[in-house]
């Protein structure tokens, strides 16, 4: 991952309009890692707001979305992390070499109810969980 073994691992997460999968991957890293890594979120065509159903879905599992609202994907940002996840962002993320990318195939919870953001959120919360464990795994965090 990072150069310097004792140094936290960045992870990016990005999905188009940063308002539902990006944002509940994110938080749900930052939960689950304790500041064991840091972690950031974009969206290639940032929305006006977080997706309501999805703030509602975090917060039946005790996260609050409130203070979140959808970041612009920049170069820097990409630059910045060791993990790059992307989920449905096409062609408009970055590639720099050096750089572990992931892609996540989930559903776009935009249209969806909270019912509907259930099963995102559950998926999403797996995988943050296994990626968590490949991180501690690695000795990175």
């Amino acid at each position: 991952m990072t150069d310097n073994p004792t140094a936290v691992p960045e992870v990016l997460f990005v999905c188009v309009h940063n308002a539902g999968r990006s944002q509940m991957a994110a938080a749900l890293l930052q939960h689950h890692a304790n500041g064991a890594v840091r972690v950031t979120s974009a969206g290639s065509a940032p929305a006006d707001e977080i997706n309501p159903a999805v703030r509602a879905a975090m917060d039946e599992i005790g996260i609050d979305l409130s203070a979140e609202f959808p970041k612009r994907l920049t170069t820097d940002a990409v630059q910045a992390a060791d993990v790059v996840v992307t989920m449905g962002c096409g062609d408009a993320c970055p590639v720099f070499p050096g750089k572990r990318y992931l892609d996540w195939e989930l559903a776009d919870p935009a249209g969806t109810d909270v019912a509907g953001v259930r099963p995102i959120r559950d998926d999403i919360e797996a995988r943050v969980r296994a990626l968590l464990a490949e991180l501690v795994a690695a000795g990175t965090t």
